[in-house]
């Protein structure tokens, strides 16, 4: 073998070997920029050591992005001389244009594109084991790397940007998580990932979008005889009932039927004995959020409250229940049984009582009505028509045809209601 052949098959071995510690920069760089930080922690967390290692080289990207450019561009440099060398050997001459072609391609294919591919689709098998030789290498050149970041961090600070990372930007905001969590359907049951859901809607509904609401609250007036409130309270399908003097705006207390027992047990049963037995109403605002409410609930260690208005008249109450029906679903299996306002017809369409709210119907019916303005169907219908209808109309709103059935005073007592696909306009 001639001195040039041995020369071209040592410079040739060379560039090989430089293609591949090329192509390790470049992996390396891709899959740890790539790794998904909350995944990454997690592992850290239950020891593992590819993780820990990696963490600790992310926490400062500057140097660590410093060691591997300054290794990738020192070895893509050398490669470069020793494919001149190679073009001279082969050539006779340096021919720079070609050399700089056949080398882009070369190095773009096999050290650039190819490895960052890989590595941008399995991060964790490129950064994890990368983490080694990179930290052995950030602690040789931290000298060349700590030079390097200081001259390249204040150019930074001189073009109005700061250097550091802002550690806020790292975290979820609510609606980022909200992504997360619609994202993870393949590993999460639909179940769990509904109630994740709901948690994170709580803020933003309020306790009167759920309470029930003052009209339908049963209660115990104690100006009522004795025989009717006993009545009252033996066929009470409620844990806690409220009393009141002639209007629900004068709360006296609230009768735990737990406190029936020891009430039953009196001589001379009276209504002195039942007002004996309750205990202190709790009023909430009406503009208090659920995940607010539900805190609130859990501190007191209550577990209903009367819902009032501005000027303190009774709107409605909620209970803990309500609260959690929110995030799990209704506690009842039975959908007649949870949906007593709503009933399936024949031709598929619903009957549905005027005093429903809009969010059970939604949440009953899967559909989208309006709910930010009126609380009820009976109130939307109202707030749309903006006059009491005199006769039975049909009303078409927002994807959804509504027939009024039945009319009790001023108030629509009866709706059917069905979809009606691809129509938006309302009549």
């Amino acid at each position: 073998m001639s001195g040039d052949e041995s020369s071209l098959s040592t410079l040739l071995l060379w560039f090989c070997a430089l293609l591949l510690v090329s192509a390790y920069f470049s992996s390396s760089e891709t899959g740890m920029m790539s790794l998904n930080r909350y995944r990454m922690n997690h592992l850290k967390r239950h020891g593992h050591a590819g993780a820990t290692r990696a963490c600790k080289l992310l926490e400062k990207p500057d140097k660590l992005i410093g060691v591997i450019l300054i290794g990738n561009n020192f070895v893509n440099f050398l490669a470069a001389s020793v494919a001149s060398s190679i073009a001279i050997i082969l050539l006779g001459d340096p021919a720079p244009f070609a050399t700089a072609v056949v080398l882009t391609l070369i190095v773009l294919i096999f050290a650039e594109v190819t490895p960052k591919t890989i590595a941008a689709l399995y991060p964790e098998k490129i950064a994890y084991p990368s983490s080694i030789p990179l930290g052995v290498l950030l602690r040789l050149l931290y000298p060349v790397v700590w030079t390097i970041n200081f001259i390249s961090n204040n150019l930074v600070r001189l073009l109005g940007f700061h250097p550091q990372v802002d550690a806020s930007l790292q975290q979820l905001t609510q609606e980022e998580l909200r992504t997360v969590v619609h994202e993870s359907s393949g590993r999460l049951p639909a179940k769990r990932q509904g109630m994740l859901i709901n948690i994170l809607d709580l803020e933003k509904v309020r306790v009167d979008d759920i309470m029930v609401p003052r009209h339908d609250v049963v209660g115990l007036d104690i100006e009522d005889d004795m025989s009717d409130l006993l009545q009252q309270i033996s066929s009470a399908q409620h844990t806690r009932i409220p009393v009141f003097k002639g209007d629900i705006d004068n709360i006296i207390g609230i009768l735990h039927m737990r406190s029936v027992g020891r009430m039953m047990g009196v001589e001379t049963l009276n209504k002195a004995v039942l007002i004996q037995e309750t205990t202190e109403p709790y009023f909430i605002p009406e503009s208090t959020p659920l995940h607010t409410q539900l805190f609130n609930f859990q501190n007191k260690k209550i577990r209903m409250a009367l819902v009032v208005d501005e000027f303190g008249a009774v709107k409605g109450i909620v209970t803990l229940e309500d609260i959690l029906e929110e995030i799990v679903g209704e506690f009842t299996t039975d959908w007649s049984d949870s949906n007593k306002d709503i009933h399936l017809q024949a031709d598929g369409s619903f009957l549905i009582d005027g005093s429903t709210s809009i969010r059970d119907i939604n949440r009953s019916l899967d559909w989208d009505l309006d709910g930010q303005g009126a609380k009820t169907l009976n109130g939307l219908l109202m707030e749309i028509l903006q006059s009491i209808p005199d006769s039975l109309v049909g009303i078409r709103l927002d994807g959804y045809f509504a027939e009024i059935v039945q009319m009790q005073g001023n108030v629509i007592r009866t709706i059917r209601m069905w979809e009606e696909v691809g129509k938006d306009s309302v009549t």
